[in-house]
């Protein structure tokens, strides 16, 4: 199989991929044309078919289709100009093959996690994650499968687990460098951050937005998981408890990225910097492996508001 991440200016391309998503549009002289996102396991890729003919059959978003066409760049990024498009015949493909997955062995990653979260002394606090991560097996096995993103970054099986790990990890790393930071707090704060994301986002190979994901958000999503879990805990601390909400609150840092509160304590304002550390990190790492290895400037880059290198 030849993956989303081997292709290169210039290749002609037959093969299967996923349709994750199809639009009809029409371009400004009038031409309607179609606009796809097609995805295996190493990630996606745009897809355009510019003239629709009789090569272009009958798909719909899910469809496992078998396309022919040719890898340009737009923006400094691949983009396949499609010919023929047809519905891929059972046996054509490996399913296993179209579902992104973090490079980590994910009980390996749940085991470190479980590790440092062991760490938290407060009792409530360690009650309150045990009964996330170590009580709830249904929670535990969303929690390891699912992405931490449609796009952007983790956007893979694992993905939130990867993340929530890393994040976790700077976190702790913070805690030591800053004696002015409540380490169980902040720990805590990061291990559950980005739960609501469970609910947010639905199961792949879909990995989309749900109805509940739409309408209130991961963190509106996450403080009420914790909220929940938090009154099942015989005399949880009230500031405590507020506290903990409001770093999941906080943590996009800024109204525009979707946090309905500005950091207002120590504990929030270090996951928030985590958090969009390990973000940044990861979009990095996934721009540098989708593009051609003998690219320097690899052009300006929105995520990152700069004309971006590789070193």
């Amino acid at each position: 199989m030849r993956h989303i991440d081997e292709l290169r200016e210039g290749d002609n391309v037959r093969e299967v991929y996923l349709c994750k998503q199809t639009q009809s549009l029409q371009a400004k002289t009038g031409k309607t044309y179609y606009s796809l996102v097609l995805q295996d396991k190493t990630g996606t890729v745009d897809g355009k078919v510019w003239d629709i003919t009789n090569a272009i059959g009958h798909y719909e978003t899910g469809d496992f289709i078998m396309v022919e066409g040719r890898v340009v760049l737009y923006q400094d990024k691949n983009q396949l100009n499609i010919s023929r498009i047809r519905k891929a015949s059972e046996g054509e493909f490996d399913p296993t093959e179209y579902v992104p997955s973090s490079e980590r062995d994910i009980e390996e990653m749940y085991k470190e996690l479980l590790a440092i979260g062991a760490q938290i002394k407060e009792p409530h606090l360690q009650q309150l994650f045990r009964s996330f991560f170590v009580d709830d097996p249904a929670f535990a096995k969303a929690f390891k499968l699912h992405s931490a993103a449609k796009a952007v970054h983790h956007g893979f099986i694992g993905g939130l687990l990867e993340h929530t790990l890393s994040v976790t990890k700077l976190c702790d790393a913070f805690s030591k460098q800053y004696s002015i930071l409540n380490r169980d707090l902040l720990l805590t704060a990061a291990i559950c951050h980005d739960i609501g994301k469970i609910h947010e986002l639905s199961d792949f190979p879909e990995n989309d937005y749900t109805d509940e994901g739409n309408l209130l958000g991961h963190i509106v999503i996450g403080i009420e998981m914790v909220g929940e879990k938090i009154r099942s805990i015989p005399d949880f601390p009230k500031l405590m408890a507020a506290e903990l909400k409001h770093c999941i609150a906080a943590h996009h840092g800024k109204f525009e990225y979707g946090s309905p509160k500005l950091p207002a304590i120590s504990e929030a304002m270090a996951l928030h910097f985590a958090d969009n550390l390990d973000a940044k990190m990861e979009s990095m790492k996934e721009l540098l492996k989708g593009v051609d290895e003998k690219a320097d400037w690899l052009g300006f880059q929105r995520n990152f508001e700069s004309n971006v290198r590789r070193t």
